[in-house]
Formats: C-alpha cells, sequence, structure tokens
C-alpha cells in the first residue's frame, strides 16, 4: 500500500484516535519488510533482534536504554495481576502531524530514515496530553508550575512519544535526583499543605537548578494557556539514517497564528478566583468554533560527540543550545482538530513513555533520559494497567503481534493471524512469529571509558541563566524578582544566602536585586506553611464565616 493510498485509508477508516479507531487485532496495516507473522512490541515496533539486549561491547554492561528488554521483562514480571504522581492534571485533543520532506531547506533523510518525516505533505494522526506537573488532578491551571506538552504520533512503524513541556529546559540532570525533586514540590508529608521553603531548601543544594528557577519564577512559569505556549523535548535524542550515521538532536513546538502569551501572578490570582480550568476550557472550546491550534516541529542539530568547543554539554538538560550555533530547522506541523469523546478513556488513560521511539530515532547519552525512559513505562502499568497498550488511545495504528499474554485486564489476544496459537515464545519453527530483516544499517555508537559515579564535567550551572536573566524584557525581570521575592521571605536565611550566591554567580544585577528586596520585606514566619500570607487566609475564614445554626 502506498503512502498516499494507506494516508487516505486512515482518514476514512479511523476517526483519528477515538475509542472506536483502528489498532487490535483486526489491523492489517504493515510497514515496509513486516509480514503478518514478523514478532513485534506493543508499540508496533518490528523486532529486529529478539535474542540479544544492547551492551557495551559484545560482553556488555547493557545500557538502560534497552526498550525492547524492559518492555518485555517488565510485562512478564505483572503476568500475574491511581492518579499520575506528576502531571496529575492534563486536557487532551486529537489531531495530525504534517511533514514537510525536508528538513529546514534540505532533504530530511541525510539526517533520518523515519517514515514520518520523508514525504511532503505525508499526515500521521497524533494524541496530544497537555497538563501542570507538580499539583493534583483538581488543582488550578494559573499555578506556577512546568507544563507537560506530550504528543502522540500513531506512524506506520508503530507508536512515537515525544514526551516534553513547555519550558526547553529542566531542574536537575541526573535521573537518581528525581523523586527528591518531586518530594521537596510536593505538599508537606505531615501537614500535607504546601511550603514554598521546602522546595528552595532542595533547590539552594541543586546549583544546576539555577536556569530552570530563573524560568519557572518569571512569567514564563504561568503561560496564559495551552494554545499560546511553546513545547520541547527537552532531552538531547538522536536521529539515525540509512546508512547508521547519528546526530544529536532537540526538538521544539513553536505556536503558529497566534503569539505566545505568559501572565504575571496578579492576573493568575484574578483568573483562578473565577475559573480554576480555564485552560482546559479555551482548548475544548477552540477545537469546537473550528480554531483548531497549530504548532510548527523545529529541531536543532548537532553532530555527534562532546564537543568541546562548547562551555556545556550538548546531553545537560538544564541546558539551551544557542540558536545562532544551533538554528531552529522545520520539519513539520501539528494541527489539533478533534476534541475527546471521553476525558477517562483518553485523556487520563493516556499513557507515554520516552523510550516510544520509532526506527530512525534514538536515543542520546543524556542520563536523565535513560532514566526517564524506564520510569515513564514503569509508572503507566503501574497506573493504568499491564495491558495499558491494548487501550485504544495507546494502541498503535497498526499490525501488533507479540508473545505477551496475560495481565489484568487483557481483552484479546494480539497474536498474529496464521500463528500458532500454542507457540507463545520466540524462536520457534512450529508456527511462531518471526523477526524482521534490517532496513537500514543499525547505529552503532563506541564508548570507551571507566564505569562511575560522577556529575558531567562542564557543568556551567550559572552562565546561561545569567543570559536568560538578561534576555527577559524589563517586565519580565521586574516579575522574576517579586515572585522570588515573595517566596524566599519565607525561608530560613541560609536558603536565602545560598540562593541569592546562585543569582548573583549567574548575572550580578540579578543577586542584587533580590537581595534588596528580600532587605525590604517584612520576615515572614509562617506556622506550617511558612507563610504568613497563607497563615492569615486560615484566620480571616475563622473570623469571617457566617454563623449558621444546625439542622
Amino acid at each position: 500500500m502506498s503512502d498516499t493510498t494507506q494516508h487516505n485509508a486512515v482518514d476514512q477508516a479511523v476517526p483519528g484516535t477515538a475509542v472506536t479507531g483502528a489498532g487490535g487485532p483486526g489491523d492489517s496495516r504493515l510497514a515496509d519488510g513486516e509480514t503478518e507473522m514478523t514478532l513485534t512490541n506493543r508499540q508496533g515496533h518490528p523486532i529486529r533482534d529478539n535474542q540479544n539486549v544492547r551492551t557495551v561491547g559484545s560482553r556488555g554492561p547493557m545500557t538502560l536504554e534497552n526498550y525492547h528488554f524492559i518492555e518485555k521483562i517488565s510485562h512478564f514480571d505483572r503476568e500475574r495481576i491511581p492518579e499520575r504522581v506528576v502531571h496529575a492534571r492534563g486536557a487532551g485533543a486529537h489531531g495530525y502531524f504534517e511533514a514537510y520532506g525536508k528538513v529546514g531547506d534540505g532533504p530530511v533523510s541525510t539526517f533520518t530514515r523515519a517514515k514520518l518525516f520523508q514525504e511532503a505533505g505525508k499526515r500521521t494522526p497524533v494524541f496530544v496530553r497537555f497538563s501542570t506537573v507538580v499539583h493534583g488532578g483538581h488543582s488550578p491551571e494559573t499555578l506556577r508550575d512546568p507544563r507537560g506538552f506530550a504528543v502522540k504520533f500513531y506512524t506506520e512503524d508503530g507508536n512515537w512519544d515525544l514526551v516534553g513541556n513547555n519550558l526547553k529546559i529542566f531542574f536537575i540532570r541526573d535521573p537518581l535526583k528525581f523523586p527528591d525533586m518531586v518530594h521537596a514540590f510536593k505538599p508537606d508529608p505531615v501537614t500535607n499543605v504546601n511550603d514554598p521553603e521546602r522546595m528552595f531548601d532542595f533547590l539552594s543544594q541543586s546549583p544546576e537548578a539555577t536556569h530552570m528557577v530563573t524560568f519557572l519564577f518569571s512569567p514564563w512559569g504561568i503561560p496564559a494557556n495551552y494554545r499560546q505556549m511553546q513545547g520541547s523535548g527537552v532531552n538531547t535524542y538522536k536521529w539515525v539514517n540509512q546508512a547508521g550515521q547519528g546526530v544529536l538532536v532537540k526538538y521544539h513546538w513553536e505556536p503558529m497564528r497566534t503569539e505566545i502569551k505568559n501572565l504575571r501572578q496578579q492576573d493568575a490570582d484574578r483568573i483562578q478566583a473565577m475559573n480554576y480550568s480555564h485552560a482546559t476550557q479555551d482548548l475544548y472550546e477552540a477545537i469546537e468554533r473550528g480554531e483548531y491550534p497549530e504548532w510548527e516541529l523545529c529541531v536543532q542539530i548537532m553532530s555527534d560527540g562532546e564537543h568541546p568547543e562548547l562551555d556545556f554539554d550538548p546531553l545537560d538538560p538544564t541546558k539551551l543550545w544557542p540558536t545562532d550555533k544551533f538554528p531552529f530547522l522545520p520539519v513539520g506541523k501539528m494541527v489539533l482538530n478533534r476534541n475527546p469523546e471521553n476525558y477517562f478513556a483518553e485523556v487520563e488513560q493516556a499513557a507515554f513513555g520516552t523510550g516510544v521511539l520509532v526506527d530512525g530515532l534514538d536515543f542520546s547519552d543524556d542520563k536523565l533520559l535513560q532514566g526517564r525512559t524506564f520510569s515513564y513505562s514503569d509508572t503507566q502499568r503501574h497506573r493504568v494497567g499491564t495491558n495499558y497498550l491494548q487501550l485504544p488511545v495507546n494502541a498503535p495504528k497498526k499490525h501488533v503481534a507479540t508473545n505477551q499474554r496475560d495481565g489484568q485486564m487483557a481483552y484479546f489476544v494480539d497474536a498474529g493471524p496464521g500463528q500458532n496459537p500454542h507457540v507463545n515464545y520466540e524462536p520457534s519453527v512450529i508456527g511462531g512469529l518471526k523477526e524482521m530483516q534490517r532496513s537500514g544499517k543499525e547505529h552503532q555508537p563506541h564508548y570507551d571509558a571507566d564505569l562511575m559515579q560522577r556529575k558531567i564535567e562542564r557543568a556551567n550551572d550559572f552562565a546561561q541563566a545569567g543570559e536568560t536573566y538578561r534576555s527577559f524584557e524589563a517586565w519580565e525581570r521586574d516579575e522574576l524578582i517579586e515572585n522570588l521575592v515573595n517566596n524566599l521571605k519565607i525561608c530560613r536565611p541560609e536558603i536565602r544566602r545560598q540562593m541569592i550566591d546562585y543569582f548573583t554567580k549567574a548575572d550580578p544585577d540579578y543577586g542584587r536585586r533580590v537581595t534588596d528586596g528580600l532587605a525590604d520585606a517584612q520576615r515572614e514566619s509562617g506556622e506550617h506553611t511558612g507563610s504568613a500570607k497563607a497563615d492569615q487566609a486560615v484566620r480571616n475564614a475563622q473570623r469571617e464565616g457566617e454563623p449558621a445554626r444546625p439542622y
């Protein structure tokens, strides 16, 4: 089937990714070189090697980004049978991605063999989930927080999940710190009340977070809505071409037909008093009236290597790649044109993972990315269930045939149509699934280094934070200083001193303005929240409540 014919068939037969859409044992679409008896994983990716894990050399050690192995063994571990910990508050929509057939002005095939990018005008169905990160499922959408921006591409080669945020960097670079970071940002485990001092206690001991703090406490920390914000893959990935050559890439979503808008804190407070679901409502109503949100997907490309000429490590997710050296190159656009039919089935149960890549896309050695690759898919098995990839919103829209069986709520067997039902293993000569031949050369990066536990050598935690501070408009710097002062004034002196030291190292004016602001602010000390203002709200409720007779 040609790409055009297949695209038309998808348009006519598959209503986007609705609950009644394609996917499952009756879907006969195949990738090039794939047959009905080809072994795939649950993402629909044809398996080319089911005998060997990916290792450093033939003897090992094994690397964490062994997605096929992790999926296979993790499912096996759960074969005998909650709100998201992060990104709990979300909204979503269906649409399509349309490729330009090139990267910038050049052929995209120079850098990647991923099929969804190759043909100009080729459309791939997508589902997108936007979210806030730290707060719960019914929290206001005006809270200061990164926004999740996760896109599921239902490609002919299986699913590709591009999981990122609206901000292009992150707080940490090592996945070992992630549980502690989230704990520090969540409510106090004793009082269950948010306390900013806990967050800044952690941040004051994490200098690499200074750049992200600068963005988060500026107006960029509260996007006006989901339609008017950017998106980013945050981590560094790789593209691989037909010859097996890899380059480093970063992904960026840039809004089309609308400007980017952020909120001042006082405006966010006013909106929250009227509507704590304003961003979800805005997205839904815009699509209903035909004002379909659009984003252009751009990539930055860098040769695969350590790049000693840079003053930062290109794999560091706390850093931006300078656009004068690595420009944004457009590769396609995304249009969201259909709302979910059921929020729970399609938005709440939507499950994403950074390890869900198709042929032509690959992992970099970014430690945070590799840690996320295990964590994301593993939490979906815990949260949604062992067979979460059989749910329509998560199922690939193509042929799937695996030897994975059983587990909680398995409602069909994704076996090949000619597969011997007695054979649920591979290899086999009596009617089992078979591996597919490779269509391109395997990407084989070389490693020669000691195994160690050590941070990257070019940490450079403050230079880009200072550049970002200086790039802000005057009103954005004013808002940043005010927001930081309002939060730091409740913190212990040692925490305040350490944060001021970081800001000063980023830019002397930055540190001076925070210092002066804290000197002018009255020191606050709350009972259980760290905030006198929050404590005053408790007393106001006690005093201002109207008396009522029991009934």
